[in-house]
């Protein structure tokens, strides 16, 4: 039996592990380790009764980061601005929790079961969601399971782009023009047909096509740079670190670090992020995500220009060696 075959078998062997490792510990690990880790949570009313909520907020070290605010309303633009993810106010009838199930139905959840644990006995804690998810994903599912298909559609793209031989400039123009469309497909379906996101029609269409682009633009200006790999290495930061990373079912706060601060670096992590802000919250807190898509595009785009002059295009004829034009020359 030759040896290369032999070689490529061996290859195929330890690769196809080593993937299922990494796919696992990607996925599985952040689950596993869900957890408040600074997490904004908001505390309003005058002391000493505030003081009193803030102490038992801080007797959980490293888990809340607390913003203190002179009243109930205060607290609610907070929330509403995407300053802090929920809050307790002091009332003259006592202690009121607010939540944001919008911004994560897994941190109101958290937020209600913690307030209500440290209750004295017998202390009902009314519960207000200030900005409360669509009825038609309660728990943010749906919005949740958007990610990785907005995520294969980036891949896709920068992948087609590349074994088709588009390069330079044609290549950046289709890979805008594909995202735009799939920016307007998602958003029929996930705006028009299911209802899961509610914000305004054409923001969250240009959310998601940035979002697709940032992706696709990545996986294209990688392999424009390294070659047919470089479509791999695309895929497995953007899929497998990406994805995984994003937080978009949960928090980022909630995932072990640096787990959630990568995952806000990368395109689905900030893609996440920026349609949760326009869908939900009329776009606050959107503009470090969105700076975080233009700056992923306009790099990779840039790669794209950049390997088409490296590289010729395919199927251009090639310039004649000196000693082929030699002969020319001389007769």
């Amino acid at each position: 039996m030759p040896a290369a075959p032999n070689r490529r078998a061996v290859a195929v062997i330890l690769l196809v592990p080593l993937i299922v490792t990494l796919s696992l510990w990607a996925f599985s690990w952040p689950a596993a380790r869900i957890a408040p880790r600074d997490l904004p949570v908001g505390v309003a009313g005058a002391a000493p009764a505030a003081d009193q909520l803030q102490s038992r907020f801080e007797q959980r070290e490293g888990a809340f980061e607390i913003h203190r605010y002179a009243d109930e309303a205060a607290a609610r633009a907070a929330i509403e601005d995407r300053v802090v993810y929920g809050a307790v106010a002091v009332t003259g009838k006592g202690p009121q929790l607010l939540t944001a199930s919008a911004a994560s139905p897994v941190v109101a959840q958290l937020l209600t079961e913690a307030v209500k644990a440290s209750a004295p006995a017998g202390t009902a804690v009314p519960v207000t969601d200030v900005v409360a998810a669509p009825e038609a994903d309660p728990r943010g599912a749906a919005l949740g399971a958007s990610l990785l298909p907005l995520a294969l559609a980036g891949v896709a793209a920068g992948a087609l782009v590349t074994v088709t031989g588009l390069r330079g400039a044609r290549a950046a123009v289709t890979l805008a023009g594909a995202s735009a469309l799939v920016g307007i497909a998602a958003t029929a379906i996930a705006h028009s047909w299911l209802g899961v996101v509610t914000g305004d029609w054409w923001t969250e269409a240009g959310a998601i096509g940035l979002t697709v682009l940032a992706i696709a633009s990545a996986v294209g200006g990688l392999a424009a740079l390294l070659g047919p790999k470089g479509i791999g290495v695309g895929a497995l930061l953007m899929v497998l670190l990406g994805n995984s990373f994003s937080g978009l079912t949960s928090a980022p706060q909630l995932l072990p670090e640096p787990a959630g601060l990568i995952g806000q670096w990368l395109p689905p992590g900030a893609g996440g992020s920026l349609l949760r802000s326009v869908a939900f919250f009329d776009g606050a807190a959107a503009g470090g995500a969105a700076l975080t898509l233009a700056a992923w595009s306009a790099v990779g785009l840039a790669a794209l220009l950049a390997g088409a002059c490296r590289r010729p295009e395919p199927g251009a004829p090639a310039e004649p060696s000196a000693e082929r034009r030699e002969p020319a020359l001389t007769s």
